[in-house]
């Protein structure tokens, strides 16, 4: 399942069901950050029937948080957004953050939990500091899509899939979300 595939199956679930882990920019080892680079020169390249196989390596590495405690502390907030207990998620998430506040999946698993509680502010803050720690998070990027779309601000949803786009080239799912929007905006100008 490419990134527009886990986008609307989120937004039918709890945003990103599946929450995407993200790992720490300064906890990663240098193996890890190596194979991230590869990784991302790989996807790149993908042909549309690897982006799935490369994404999800990406999110697997992401996930290495390098603490069974912090490990512990995400599983607990996923599966609370799971069960749709996002105020509980919100918590286990917060806890996270505050012992790893270098560990960009404890801000990217408490936005989607703020985004089901309707809190878009608290949700945009912590997706803006995921991608302050992982620039390249997809998954952060898509929720800000997401929510730019849901107030209506096209153009600027259009800019973030674009810059998605320049990470997975070859998702063609994504093409289609850009295509859907250039559709709308140009409906808009007539």
């Amino acid at each position: 399942m490419g990134i527009k595939k886990q986008l609307y199956n989120s937004i039918a679930t709890a945003l990103f069901v599946g929450v995407w882990f993200s790992s720490p920019l300064g906890a990663q080892t240098q193996a890890t950050s190596e194979r991230l680079e590869l990784l991302f020169e790989q996807l790149l390249e993908a042909e549309p029937e690897e982006v799935e196989r490369i994404e999800g390596q990406i999110i697997s590495e992401w996930s290495k948080s390098g603490s069974a405690a912090m490990d512990l502390l995400q599983r607990r907030g996923e599966d609370a957004i799971s069960d749709g207990a996002f105020d509980v998620a919100v918590e286990h998430f917060t806890a996270l953050v505050d012992h790893a506040p270098d560990f960009a999946e404890g801000y990217h698993g408490r936005a989607t939990a703020y985004y089901n509680l309707g809190r878009y502010g608290p949700a945009i803050d912590d997706l803006r500091q995921t991608l302050v720690l992982e620039p390249r998070h997809f998954g952060a990027m898509i929720g800000v899509a997401i929510i730019l779309e849901e107030f209506e601000k096209l153009r600027d949803a259009l800019e973030v899939w674009e810059l998605v786009a320049e990470l997975s080239p070859a998702d063609t799912e994504i093409e289609a979300v850009i295509e859907r929007l250039n559709t709308q905006l140009s409906g808009e100008a007539l």
